[in-house]
């Protein structure tokens, strides 16, 4: 039968990779050595075990696995969050990535490697793996600490890094040579105004869309409609000449800032565990095993290499961002292992034959070794850091302080200075809409592509799709012209009054300075459009279209246009800006009791089947039991913080724990308990009956909220008949009167012992 190969593989993959995840699991390794190993041993390279062999299909799971990973590290990657983590940690971020970079070219240079295979190692070996990172955080109860909580900004900020990483290693790969610098820059330019692009009409189209589809349609629609923009926006980054990677990645930072996040990141958790399993086995299949023997030396020096430059580098990022010597030493050490992200980097050498076969196997034994490396070295980090700190020699202590009091000046004279702050936010949108208008136009050629077939053609005029397209495509970029040429005059005029201030003759000087900072200014945008536009197939015709267009609509247009423009960034600004109601509380920056209390604050997330489900808080009396406390609970995005003792836990409730160590341990070990049991309930024997209200009953003449039947005897009255006439779920305030027949909702137990109240 057709296909069944594939589904075939699936199966195979899917059964071999559950008893190798179940297996790490229970001996205390993350399950991601697991998936690569159940890939080895089941791959083609593994005789008699090779139960996959086609290297099509390994290569399309692989494809497939890749788009899901990349869409879920997206999707938990927040702009608002970025912009939250500030200025720090982007330095950080940016000093670790060119230490490692430059340290590998030298370590690859001693090694005689050449420049393509220097570049493919410090881009493995500079971005963590996000995954093993949290799964390290939460063991250790580091999560909610000021140092879990930089660990994993700076893995977000690594990923969008590796995206970059990607981008130019695939241009390297396709040029078959190391691109000089300007190459390099052009590339760089070019894939940041591809993503501005993408970025900026998905954050149009794609939160307008997910709002008309919750209020219209189920959800099983709306998650089909997310997969097909998933797999839509990952196939036109591939059409860019990108990786399917970056267009998934980017669907899931916009769908990251709808209010809809909550609801993708639920009925999306499953099939991305799954495919991202598929993922990590495929890599695991495309590796010969035998190579890891005969790379044994390499790994081992690779991987020593690894450890130590990894925690040191990050170490020097955030001294240089300002953070204290014994905190960044135990970011470093906490964001050592790799991942994901290098097995991808990996892959894409391999496949594209920029690098020897060699670098699979180094960069899964790389991997593994750090995996195993990194929790016994984040457990004992405080111990390592005391004692590098007792050892700093004190003028370097005294010269951190110094620079740490110069950072502090330097930033509060940053929000003092009033020019810096009224210019700082034209200068962005000046960037951003400079590299929407090069990305509309350098991706002109593949915009065209697409449409022209839906474009009329007379023959009388051959080339009218063509005219047709350049001319909505100039009236798009138009407002976006008209704005950048619109702060630029703003800040020639800031500029000008200030620079202009403290002359005798102010008020002459001010227009001229004006006047040449906007010929500057024009001079610039001229630069600028003719670098971007095209210039082959329609460049003739261009020029002519350009001018006709712009200017009618310019004329014609240019009020509403500029209106339209205010409208597009006043809407991206609110999005980017707001907070969604009822959003979670956990992405604070840390939360640690102030002093030296040895507190913890540890998350723990309640399994289906746990047996707390279903119980409330004041039952499982948790202080008096352990000794630590409930702080909060997050329910379906949403943080409901000291909740009081009658709240019922359900599944899959993130309970945050508050005690000391052991406390928190012992009440996470409590709460993730499953065995299986069943859990009480009522349900199935709930049924309606029908009561008489007798002439003596006490009950008589008393409204049902005085009498809360709910509360006494556990029922509730859904009707009553008096004489000829019913009342469905009467109100609180109707009373019951003798002779009313009532419809009783309880179980048999509870609806006996209203009864007997009833009659007493």
């Amino acid at each position: 039968m057709h296909g069944i190969e594939l589904i075939q593989d699936l199966a195979v993959v899917m059964l071999v990779a559950t008893v190798a995840g179940w297996l790490c699991q229970r001996i205390g390794l993350s399950m991601i050595v697991g998936y690569l190993v159940a890939g080895m041993i089941i791959g083609p390279y593994t005789p008699p075990f090779s139960l996959v062999t086609d290297g099509a299909r390994i290569e399309t799971l692989s494809q497939l696995g890749l788009v899901f990973l990349m869409f879920g590290i997206g999707l938990h990657l927040s702009l608002r969050r970025l912009k939250q983590m500030g200025l720090p940690l982007v330095v950080a971020t940016a000093v670790n990535t060119v230490l490692i970079y430059y340290l590998c070219l030298m370590a690859g240079g001693a090694m005689g490697w050449g420049r393509m295979e220097t570049h493919f190692l410090a881009g493995m070996l500079m971005i963590s793996s996000s995954a093993i990172i949290g799964k390290i955080l939460v063991e250790s109860g580091l999560t909610h600490d000021r140092v879990g909580q930089a660990a994993m900004g700076l893995t977000i900020m690594e990923d969008v890094v590796a995206v970059v990483m990607l981008t130019l290693l695939s241009s390297m790969a396709k040029f078959g040579t190391m691109a000089d610098g300007a190459r390099i820059g052009s590339t760089i330019g070019i894939m940041v105004a591809f993503v501005v692009l993408a970025g900026v009409a998905s954050l149009l189209v794609v939160p307008w869309l997910l709002r008309r589809l919750a209020a219209t349609v189920s959800v099983e629609l709306q998650t089909l409609c997310v997969a097909a923009l998933m797999l839509g926006l990952a196939v036109i980054a591939a059409r860019a000449g990108y990786s399917l990677a970056l267009g998934a990645f980017l669907l899931g930072c916009v769908v990251a800032e709808t209010a809809q996040r909550t609801q993708v990141v639920r009925t999306f958790e499953g099939i991305h565990d799954v495919f991202s399993v598929v993922f990590f086995v495929s890599i695991g299949m495309q590796i010969d095993v035998r190579m890891l023997g005969q790379e044994i030396g390499l790994i081992l020096g690779v991987s020593l290499f690894s450890l130590l430059l990894r925690p040191l580098t990050c170490m020097a990022g955030f001294l240089v961002a300002g953070a204290p010597m014994r905190e960044a030493f135990r970011i470093g050490v906490v964001a050592t292992p790799i991942g994901e992200f290098s097995l991808i980097i990996a892959q894409l050498g391999v496949t594209t034959a920029a690098v020897p076969a060699r670098f699979y196997p180094l960069a899964v034994g790389v991997s593994l070794i750090t995996s195993l490396a990194a929790p016994p070295l984040t457990r004992h980090s405080a111990r390592i850091a005391d004692v590098l700190l007792d050892r700093t020699p004190a003028w370097l202590n005294d010269a951190l302080l110094y620079y740490q009091r110069w950072l502090e000046q330097l930033q509060q004279f940053g929000k003092k200075s009033i020019l810096w702050q009224l210019s700082k936010k034209r200068f962005i949108q000046i960037a951003v809409e400079m590299l929407l208008v090069t990305g509309l136009l350098v991706f002109s050629g593949q915009m065209l592509g697409l449409v022209r077939h839906f474009l009329p053609v007379d023959h009388a005029f051959p080339r009218g799709a063509e005219v047709i397209f350049w001319s909505i495509l100039a009236l798009v970029a138009l407002p976006f012209v008209i704005a950048i040429w619109r702060n630029f005059s703003a800040l020639a005029l800031l500029y000008a009054q200030v620079s202009a201030q403290g002359f005798a003759r102010s008020a002459k000087l001010e227009p001229v300075i004006e006047a040449g900072l906007k010929v500057c200014a024009g001079l610039l945008l001229l630069l600028w459009l003719s670098a971007v536009l095209p210039g082959g197939g329609m460049a003739r015709w261009l020029p002519l279209i350009v001018l006709v267009v712009l200017l009618l609509g310019f004329l014609v247009l240019r009020r509403r246009m500029i209106y339209w423009h205010s409208l597009m960034v006043a809407e991206l600004q609110d999005m980017l800006e707001r907070k969604e109601p009822g959003a979670p509380g956990t992405t604070a920056p840390w939360l640690t009791a102030p002093g030296d209390w040895n507190l913890k604050l540890t998350g723990c997330i309640l399994p289906d089947l746990a047996d707390c489900r279903g119980r409330s808080l004041g039952e499982l009396a948790l202080r008096t039991r352990f000794g630590c406390t409930v702080a909060g609970i997050e329910r379906q995005g949403v943080l409901v913080g000291n909740p009081n003792s009658d709240m019922i836990l359900y599944p899959r409730d993130k309970v945050l724990l508050l005690g000391d160590p052991q406390q928190v341990a012992d009440g996470k070990a409590f709460l993730q308990l499953a065995s299986g049991a069943p859990v009480a309930s009522h349900f199935d024997e709930v049924r309606m009956e029908t009561i008489e209200v007798p002439p003596g009953s006490g009950l008589r003449d008393r409204t049902l909220a005085e009498l809360a039947l709910g509360r006494a005897f556990g029922v509730q009255v859904a009707g009553i008949r008096r004489g000829g006439q019913r009342i469905l779920n009467p109100r609180s305030e109707e009373k019951i009167r003798a002779g009313d027949s009532l419809l009783v909702l309880g179980s048999p137990e509870q609806i006996a012992a209203f009864h007997a109240g009833l009659v007493g």
